[in-house]
């Protein structure tokens, strides 16, 4: 089965203009081609791309998937035509980005529509998860992350050096006491933040003698770092946060650091794919990213 990549381009015009005519008129071909040729596209797919009404074109869950990967073979040659060239032209096209939660939302969010205001011609995707992303499976272009990147055949960009430390409310620590060593963390209530299927947590943290372990337990858990955040201000237990998660609560008083002699290496991480690290929409996002982060108004608190 051939696709025609032209095909693919006129599906992707007609999903953003939401309407055939519009699109035709954009690629100058008359209506009736368009749509004969959207039909073939379905016809080798054998999928229904496309519900079209009499007054609009809805896409649908097939056609989502096949709108994505459209979007990612444009893109593609975008980037082939830009190294061909010789030279860097204006970055364009689709650009899929994934990143925790709360990274996202207070930080990455922002610094992207700088972004996309500098670059016009990008689409910029942000989706917000809290869980590590699968690049090639879900299709991402960068996966902004926190902690180790073990995967091997991914690439690694340091944005930024950051750690995570312990601390908890003041209330806590006055009913229950501050841990004088990290053992005794097995004896208080530890916020975790895990997922359904793991029954305690293990926590690596570097002191002076190096690194050390200890498993903790605690009666209340989260898949979602902001219910566990939030218990710990509410003085439920101690938690494992990022420096830059916990900086204003620190500051203002509404959390404590505990163990302060320990910390656990957390730096911040774009991650690529290997043929990721050679578009130019992508070099030019990764290096937005890590001026945006480390300077100006969504610079990360990497220490206190």
């Amino acid at each position: 089965m051939e696709i025609d990549p032209g095909d693919l381009l006129l599906f992707a015009r007609i999903v953003e203009c939401g309407s055939f005519s519009l699109a035709a008129e954009r690629v100058q071909l008359p209506k009736s081609t368009v749509s004969r040729r959207i039909t073939l596209l379905e016809g080798k797919l054998g999928e229904r791309l496309l519900q079209r009404t009499t007054r609009r074109v809805n896409i649908t869950a097939d056609g989502e998937t096949a709108f994505t990967w459209a979007q990612t073979l444009l893109g593609n040659v975008d980037d082939m035509l830009q190294a061909l060239s010789g030279v860097r032209n204006e970055p364009r096209g689709a650009l899929r980005i994934s990143t925790s939660l709360r990274l996202g939302r207070e930080y990455i969010a922002p610094v992207m529509a700088r972004l996309r205001q500098r670059y016009p011609a990008l689409e910029v995707w942000l989706e917000l998860l809290d869980r590590r992303a699968d690049l090639i499976a879900e299709n991402f272009d960068i996966d902004i992350r926190v902690g180790e990147v073990l995967e091997q055949h991914l690439i690694a960009h340091r944005i930024t050096t950051s750690y995570r430390i312990l601390c908890a409310a003041p209330a806590y620590l006055e009913r229950m006491g501050a841990p004088r060593s990290l053992a005794e963390l097995a004896q208080h209530d530890c916020l975790l933040f895990r997922e359904r299927d793991q029954r305690f947590g293990l926590w690596r943290l570097h002191g002076a003698n190096g690194e050390e372990s200890v498993k903790v337990t605690g009666p209340m858990a989260s898949n979602h770092s902001d219910v566990v955040r939030q218990w710990a201000h509410e003085g439920y237990g101690i938690i494992m946060a990022s420096m830059w998660d916990v900086a204003a609560s620190l500051k203002a008083g509404e959390l404590v650091q505990v163990l302060p002699g320990y910390r656990q290496p957390a730096d911040v991480w774009a991650v690529t794919t290997a043929r990721g690290g050679e578009s130019e929409k992508i070099r030019v996002c990764i290096e937005f990213l890590k001026q945006a982060l480390t300077q100006g108004p969504q610079a990360l608190v990497t220490r206190i």
